[in-house]
């Protein structure tokens, strides 16, 4: 009986500490852009910084999160287990599909512009010479999965 309560206990102070770091899906919020703060993450190679706004990747159900890229950079191709929405909402980004990266093809989307993918869709996206910040809108659980292993920043 004492260790299920003092189990009980512990899950609910981690899930107060976890609730720090997930926006709550049951509460209004209202965000101005001097209020989101990026982050680097450890998913993308180095230089592109993340926020989450709403939910939880990792669980299922909707999440919102924003990406910041610096100028010239590109995310190797990846897939992603569910569908995936991405709103440039400044700069401009290429967005090519397939399993080789290739900066020629593929369409820069600018600002407003919108890219639909499916899941386990083969894609790779990239910067120019500014920095682009894109919000991506799916539903989890989702991954971001190197369609080469040795590209992945997470196994290095």
């Amino acid at each position: 009986m004492k260790k299920s309560l003092v189990a009980a206990g512990l899950m609910a102070l981690a899930g107060a500490a976890l609730a720090h770091d997930t926006p709550n899906m049951n509460e209004a919020r209202e965000l101005t852009p001097e209020s989101i703060t990026f982050k680097d993450d450890p998913a993308f190679p180095k230089g592109a910084q993340t926020v989450l706004l709403h939910g939880d990747p990792a669980k299922p159900g909707l999440f919102i999160l924003r990406i910041k890229f610096p100028p010239n950079y590109v995310v190797p191709p990846h897939t992603h287990p569910g569908f995936e929405t991405v709103t440039v909402l400044s700069g401009s980004m290429g967005s090519g599909m397939g399993e080789k990266a290739d900066l020629t093809k593929g369409k820069m989307l600018k600002a407003g512009g919108m890219l639909a993918l499916p899941a386990n869709h083969a894609h790779y996206v990239w910067t120019t010479d500014e920095e682009t910040i894109i919000q991506v809108a799916a539903v989890g659980p989702f991954d971001l999965v190197y369609i080469n292993p040795a590209d992945d920043p997470r196994k290095k």
